[in-house]
């Protein structure tokens, strides 16, 4: 697999601090994005703690399989989630904090993306923008339930507040999604600040459009700031510019219980 990869993160426009992280090992096939909360600059440490803890836990996972990337993934930001909560126990200031994680690898000819929070992973292919996650958040929770539409979900005064954290608890379970990559296939893993600034079919023009990994995170922040940069922007853009399919490859994710792409 060959892939051109960018990424960069903004204060915003509002924010005085940035509690965004991220964090980008592509010999490793390896992205992540995480999104801090707690006072005293105790986000931006979550934040940094969590790429870092997951990066080195997951090693290498190129010439794994499907079961044991996902087994790895959980593992690390489980890992992680240990090492966070652990310092909220022994630093009265970094009490209370927490981030998200949104986690991409990348190998063979598959994707995995392990998740908490309501950062965000989506694939662009052929034309059509997929958000490969979901949000655990409560207007996520009441879209589901139907009490709310996904357009009274983005303007509803509680749309920041997230139901799962790395951080917060002893332990946390991450969400894991698994597909096929295939070559031209455009993913962008992004903190809410971008998500939030943006709607999807906004997301969908930017990345829709001929440019490098670098100019798309460009644009894209560029754009979230114009409309407002409410919250720190962060945002990750990986091009797969050609897969190596080894000979027998069924191009099928068989794990039970994976979420599908």
């Amino acid at each position: 697999m060959h892939i051109t990869c960018a990424g960069r993160t903004d204060v915003g426009v509002i924010r005085s601090g940035n509690e965004d992280n991220y964090l980008m090992v592509p010999d490793r096939g390896i992205f992540i994005v995480a999104d801090g909360m707690g006072g005293h600059a105790a986000g931006e440490v979550a934040s940094e703690m969590a790429v870092r803890y997951i990066a080195r836990e997951l090693g290498s996972i190129r010439g794994l399989g499907d079961d044991q990337v996902a087994d790895r993934m959980r593992a690390a930001i489980r890992a992680a989630n240990g090492a966070i909560f652990q310092r909220t126990l022994t630093e009265h200031d970094k009490r209370g904090m927490g981030t998200t994680v949104t986690a991409l690898g990348l190998y063979e000819t598959h994707f995995l993306i392990g998740q908490v929070g309501d950062s965000r992973a989506y694939l662009l292919r052929e034309g059509k923008l997929i958000q490969l996650t979901k949000d655990h958040s409560y207007v996520q929770e009441q879209v589901d339930a139907g009490y709310l539409t996904p357009e009274q979900a983005r303007t509803h005064p509680y749309s920041n507040v997230i139901t799962r954290c790395v951080g917060a608890n002893s332990d946390v379970m991450p969400d894991v999604y698994l597909g096929t990559v295939k070559p031209k296939d455009l993913y962008l893993l992004a903190s809410d600040g971008l998500t939030g600034m943006l709607e999807d079919p906004q997301l969908g023009e930017l990345l829709a459009r001929d440019r490098m990994p670098q100019e798309h995170v460009d644009e894209l922040i560029g754009e979230a700031n114009r409309h407002g940069g409410l919250d720190n922007i962060t945002a990750i853009v990986v091009r797969i510019d050609s897969v190596d399919i080894p000979l027998g490859d069924t191009q099928q994710i068989t794990q039970p219980g994976a979420r599908r792409r």
